[in-house]
């Protein structure tokens, strides 16, 4: 790696794939180091100093916030169904109380999410087991198995009489809240020396966005999606995602950081 460069973190998800599309077609990408991962793994990069920016967890932020600036006007989020974090279920929602449930390795935010909707607002106590296994092995095994990502949105075509319960829309149903699953974090002191780079990085990311958003059919022909899901239901996945971070969003983060602590998933300071 050339020296000065931003090293970026890029969620290998679909979600995100519109953001990273058209920074990568429409600026100047000369300085700036993309490093792929899922969730789990950027956190821990961004956290260890193998990374100077990425979008993250939100509950990495939450639980480590002093080690972060965060980036104003940038999230994953959703007011509603999200369509990629999914509970895969034999049972009702409502039955789960005193099983184990599977949930994906990949994911952090959406795993403390379903801890606090279970809780919360099944008042079902459940145990948690984290796991890589596939769907079709995992559940013969457990009631339900919580998958994340291009995994949640490909195993929901092939199960169709298995329940499925969509994160983001119990967590709205019950909050009236958007559920903020990523928030782009910098960490902090990293970028003394490449302020410059950082500045146009962040420039290049507010207009990824907005282009992203006006070209959303280009980019779903551009995915390798297309060839699982027609590409309008891409553009409808995309515009059921909210990437922005306005004070409805900061609402649902600050309940959901609440309701962390409230449950142990995040250290009171």
């Amino acid at each position: 790696m050339g020296a000065g460069k931003l090293r970026i973190g890029r969620m290998s998800y679909a979600n995100l794939f519109p953001i990273f599309y058209i920074l990568e077609k429409e600026c100047d990408c000369s300085d700036y180091e993309f490093i792929e991962g899922v969730p789990s793994e950027l956190n821990k990069k961004i956290r260890e100093g193998e990374i100077d920016i990425c979008p993250s967890s939100s509950i990495e932020y939450l639980r480590y916030s002093e080690k972060y600036d965060l980036v104003e006007n940038h999230s994953i989020s959703s007011k509603g169904p999200v369509g990629s974090i999914l509970l895969f279920s034999r049972r009702p929602i409502e039955t789960l109380s005193g099983q184990a449930v599977l949930t994906s390795s990949q994911s952090e935010t959406s795993v403390a999410m379903l801890q606090i909707i279970l809780k919360k607002f099944y008042e079902a106590e459940c145990r948690f087991k984290t796991s890589s296994a596939g769907l079709g092995d995992a559940i013969k095994s457990y009631p339900a198995y919580m998958l994340i990502g291009d995994d949640a949105m490909v195993e929901a075509l092939k199960w169709p009489k298995l329940y499925i319960y969509d994160i983001g829309e119990l967590w709205f149903k019950n909050t009236g809240l958007p559920s903020v699953f990523a928030l782009w974090i910098i960490k902090k002191d990293c970028c003394t020396e490449k302020t410059h780079v950082l500045k146009r990085f962040l420039r290049d990311l507010d207009k990824a966005k907005s282009s992203a958003l006006k070209n959303l059919k280009t980019i779903a022909s551009a995915s390798t999606l297309s060839n699982t899901f027609p590409v309008e239901e891409l553009v409808l996945y995309w515009k059921g995602i909210s990437y922005d971070l306005g004070d409805e969003h900061k609402k649902g983060l600050e309940l959901f950081r609440r309701y962390a602590e409230e449950l142990g998933l995040i250290k009171i300071s």
